[in-house]
């Protein structure tokens, strides 16, 4: 029998390893037990993993929310300490609700520097005549330090069918006199691009903003920015972030299981969530891993790994050689820390 040295599912044919390898894109940065060191596809299936099978470890040594194994249970008590993340200020929400307009958007033409990473979330009110088309009424934006760069109510180009007052805060009052859909994507848009133009947007030695969030793609649908893949770090969209099913998990959920507390427990605020997706971005982006020039399965260096011309050299390897050439299928955010 053959295993495989990442996921140890066993083959019966080293043809068959083969193959698994060349499809399955086991790398050095999915997540990694760290008792029998078996990787999982997601945090969800390691938590699995090891709830079943390293349990009796786990129980008394393992961080149930960054899944980390200590060395003993005095340790996991002082790490979790410090893991499980304070809730955002409840009087801080209540103030923001009230808060008209808050703008400290600044544009930097200067020297080119390393990317600035803020987050954004925003919060819809409904449109049409059953109130069920999304509008955004609310915007934030913040910075690493979760200091607000950038809060204000926004006012739909059509009219609020449906202001969502019970979920979501908002009140007719707030959007009477709120700041126009257009003059707020201007200014984020600019914010974002900080001066450069979209086909020169870039992850590294730029200076437009790295954003992250979760569900991007309908925020900046709905205060119609263009923003780069490349430039985003979507929770919702994260493979270690996903379920088992590669579905996306909610806000909440997230911030439940990986930062050990509760969000949109009232009326749901877009600081709230910022934060949480900025927190979720810097503990995936913290993470440890071997560091590899070339990391992607995509980069051209890596395009001929396995090769189908190559298959009979690749029956040759061991599955440790396997697992040394093969690489990700998507961009773990701990590069974003190796500059």
């Amino acid at each position: 029998m053959e295993q495989c040295a990442a996921c140890f599912k066993q083959f019966t044919k080293m043809e068959h390893l083969v193959e698994h390898m060349r499809t399955s894109n086991h790398s050095v940065h999915e997540p990694t037990c760290g008792i029998c060191k078996k990787n999982c596809r997601s945090f969800e299936s390691l938590r699995e993993h090891l709830i079943e099978a390293c349990k009796s470890i786990f129980s008394n040594q393992g961080c149930e929310f960054c899944l980390v194994i200590l060395n003993n249970p005095d340790a996991l008590r002082f790490h979790q300490e410090i893991c499980q993340l304070p809730s955002v200020n409840a009087g801080l929400l209540a103030q923001l609700a009230n808060l008209s307009i808050f703008e400290k958007l600044v544009i930097d033409t200067g020297q080119i520097r390393r990317p600035q990473v803020v987050a954004l979330a925003c919060k819809m009110a409904g449109g049409g005549s059953d109130g069920s088309l999304d509008l955004c009424a609310r915007v934030c934006l913040i910075d690493e330090d979760e200091s607000i760069i950038f809060h204000t109510y926004v006012k739909p180009k059509i009219p609020v069918t449906e202001y969502r007052y019970q979920t979501k805060g908002i009140q007719a009052e707030y959007i009477r006199e709120a700041l126009p859909l257009s003059q707020a994507q201007r200014k984020i848009q600019d914010f974002l691009y900080n001066g450069e133009p979209m086909w020169k947007l870039r992850p590294t030695d730029g200076k437009a903003s790295i954003l992250v969030g979760h569900i991007l793609d309908h925020d900046l649908d709905l205060l119609q920015i263009d923003y780069p893949a490349t430039m985003m770090r979507d929770a919702a969209k994260y493979p270690p972030l996903m379920q088992t099913n590669k579905l996306s998990n909610s806000l909440k959920y997230l911030a439940q299981e990986y930062l050990g507390y509760d969000i949109q427990t009232c009326n749901e605020d877009p600081y709230e969530d910022c934060v949480a997706s900025m927190r979720l971005y810097k503990r995936m982006r913290s993470q440890v891993h071997i560091r590899e020039d070339h990391p992607l399965a995509s980069d051209s260096q890596n395009q001929n790994n396995f090769a189908l011309w190559r298959q009979s050299e690749l029956e040759e390897m061991n599955p440790e050689q396997l697992l040394e050439i093969s690489r990700s299928d998507y961009y773990c955010w701990c590069l974003d820390s190796q500059g």
